[in-house]
């Protein structure tokens, strides 16, 4: 299966928003399955004594896990919706010739094939009523693309800055990091992890009474109590990959491993790596002052950066990764490959200070390739001066469970810190606590890890990233006007581009669907009729319309944005339905309808702006690279006053150009806001 592009970690956080989840409610409801355990027997063993509050991030009222039996099932759309949606994407794509081809080829599918595959995708989701009829395909998706994992699909989020600028120390932050994610972890496996709920009326639903109320409700129809005060829990199924786990490469199709007998955790400087132990026998947090010691220890070791750096190969394609993992398993590496799989998660300590933002995407996103693991679920990248950032293998899940990790990280270790500046690591034996894991490389493995830093180089050379401040306006300023804030960037892009090259093309934003039971991800299409009228009309004939006629087409691009966000939510978009009904039909080895062999289907999953919105206290900037060698990756968030943009491209594309004409975009959009003309 070709690389249907954004599916990939443009996915970033998936977007959440107010409107989408305000119509949920009017969703029909299937009944549900009983689900997995709420609190298995391995999770159990985390509650054990909380040494001085130590152990714990919070211990909430209601258990994690308590809302998951009766979370509402992602519905399969209507065949007639979604083509229909599909239809009104493509309209904005395709000259008058084109789009009546590819009506009559959508037709045609309606009433034909696609009547007997969403049939039997129908029939198939009833029978499979623990989950949702999109989580099997999406995991066989990512597991079974052979691209490198780097750029290809892994995304970065970084922190900001601690605000007391000495705590930015890097073994004090490392330290500290460390700790809170051990603390998250006990946490979530503890049950004690409060669960994820979008909170529509939080003055109702995030309340002491109501948490002690509703913790008594059976899980069952928990669910059905959360609602009636306009509360939507999140999915929280892909939670448990957080921890232990990475993505193993096979010939063919990746698996996914998760240990959580594992206690160590994975350090990597200089491209060596080490482990120690940050839980005890006991399941305990390691006493600070000893992880403190410990990476103190691997900072301060001596060994030279060595030549052979094992973690090149994680970005290498993944049969010829799988084809040299065997080989480092043959030459009796096993145990130390099983000790990498197993840590709790990844610390990579770099050892460049970070120049600008610009320095941090590419550092926290592709990096050197040596001083990395990619595959594992997550790697906390420390740089010299303290900043930091997550980098995220994307198959186990989406950005919402490492966003909220990385919102209650941040959270901790500026608000209570473990260690400080003034803290002395404890007098402990860290050369024998730690242990520099040794490989047996021969001839043929080094030569594979030579051509993967190779590879890598010219892969990642090819890439640009720059960055984007628009200060005239922002989220309060359009709300004001009653106007979208996601639309209106959205509305943004579409006019630099038109501005850039003159034409309308696939635009891919995501948004999450974790409001479903194993809900991953829809797809938004903000390239709209709308948008395409309403670009035109700003780029190329400012001057043919009076200042209340360009407000009025904003109005219509959010209005009509403001719809297509919701039916995402909501989980009636039309990407995944195709997208399932094209799996089943490749599953049963059915030559593939006419839809799907359209020119007009690759178009328009030839995703040029992929793009992926991201707000956060924890988080500074989020990006990842374009999913096709022509387009653009777009992180982007807006902030009360302010909207920034990251974005990367390839040689085919100037990033640089593309932002000045977005934010001249920006700058038209708020002159005609302001009741002013354009020019």
């Amino acid at each position: 299966m070709s690389r249907n592009p954004a599916f990939i970690h443009c996915t970033m956080t998936g977007f959440l928003s107010t409107q989408c989840y305000s119509s949920l409610g009017k969703l029909k409801l299937l009944r549900n399955q009983p689900a997995l355990s709420v609190l298995t027997t391995s999770q159990r063993k985390y509650i054990s004594k909380d040494a001085a509050g130590i152990e714990f991030l919070q211990k909430s009222v209601v258990p994690t896990m308590h809302y998951q039996k009766s979370l509402p099932r992602l519905p399969v759309p209507k065949l007639e919706d979604t083509i229909r949606r599909y239809l009104a994407a493509q309209r904005p794509l395709l000259n008058d010739e084109h789009y009546r081809n590819t009506e009559k080829v959508a037709h045609d599918f309606q009433s034909d094939l696609g009547k007997q595959l969403h049939e039997e995708l129908v029939a198939l989701d009833k029978q499979n009523k623990h989950t949702s009829y999109i989580s099997a395909p999406w995991f066989d998706m990512y597991l079974s693309a052979r691209e490198s994992v780097v750029l290809n699909f892994n995304p970065f989020m970084s922190f900001n800055p601690d605000p007391k600028p000495e705590y930015n120390d890097q073994l004090v932050r490392a330290t500290n990091m460390v700790c809170s994610a051990v603390r998250f972890m006990k946490t979530l496996r503890g049950g004690l992890l409060e669960p994820e709920v979008f909170h529509l009326n939080p003055a109702k639903s995030d309340t002491d009474s109501f948490k002690r109320f509703i913790r008594w409700v059976p899980s069952s129809i928990s669910w059905f109590g959360a609602y009636m005060v306009n509360a939507y829990p999140l999915d929280m199924s892909q939670y448990f990959r957080l921890f232990n786990s990475t993505r193993i490469p096979k010939q063919k199709r990746d698996e996914l491993f998760t240990d959580d007998k594992g206690r160590h955790l994975l350090v990597i400087k200089r491209g060596n790596l080490y482990v120690f132990d940050a839980l005890d026998r006991d399941g305990n947090l390691t006493k600070p002052s000893e992880i403190q010691a410990h990476l103190k220890y691997i900072l301060t070791d001596s060994t030279p950066a060595t030549s052979f750096p094992l973690g090149v190969l994680t970005s290498e394609n993944r049969d010829t990764w799988a084809g040299l993992r065997q080989k480092l398993l043959d030459a009796g590496n096993g145990e130390a490959l099983r000790l990498v799989d197993s840590a709790l998660f990844c610390l990579c300590l770099d050892e460049e200070i970070m120049k600008d933002h610009i320095h941090i995407s590419h550092n926290m996103l592709h990096g050197d390739g040596c001083n990395r693991w990619y595959d594992k679920s997550f790697s906390i990248i420390l740089a010299k001066d303290g900043q930091a950032a997550i980098n995220f293998e994307h198959s186990w899940g989406d950005g919402v469970a490492v966003l909220r990790f990385q919102n209650e990280v941040f959270k901790d270790t500026t608000e209570k810190p473990l260690v400080g500046p003034s803290s002395q690591p404890a007098s402990v034996d860290s050369a024998s606590a730690v242990r520099r894991l040794d490989f047996k490389l021969n001839e043929e493995l080094k030569a594979g890890i030579i051509k993967a830093k190779e590879n890598f180089n010219s892969a990642v050379s090819k890439l640009t990233i720059d960055a984007m401040e628009f200060k005239k306006g922002g989220k309060e300023q359009l709300k004001k006007k009653k106007l979208s804030p996601d639309a209106i960037s959205q509305l943004a892009f579409q006019m630099g581009f038109l501005r850039q090259y003159g034409q309308t093309v696939a635009t891919y934003e995501s948004c999450s669907t974790a409001a479903f039971k194993h809900g991953r991800t829809e797809t938004i299409r903000p390239a709209s009729i709308h948008t395409k009228r309403c670009a035109k009309a700003f780029v190329q004939e400012p001057g043919k319309h009076t200042v209340d006629q360009l407000q009025g087409l904003l109005h219509e691009c959010s209005k009509y944005h403001g719809q297509l966000t919701k039916e995402a939510a909501m989980g009636v978009g039309f990407d995944r339905h195709l997208f399932a009904m094209r799996y089943l039909a490749n599953s049963k080895g059915m030559a593939l309808p006419g839809l799907y062999l359209d020119p007009a289907y690759a178009a328009i999953n030839h995703n040029i702006l992929s793009t992926s919105t991201l707000t956060s206290p924890a988080v500074s900037l989020g990006g990842f690279a374009p999913v096709v060698p022509d387009g653009f990756g777009v992180g982007y968030g807006v902030h009360d006053e302010w909207i920034g943009c990251n974005v990367s491209s390839y040689p085919s594309r100037n990033v640089h150009e593309f932002l000045k004409c977005v934010h001249k975009s920006l700058e038209d959009i708020f002159t005609v806001l302001d009741g002013k003309p354009i020019h």
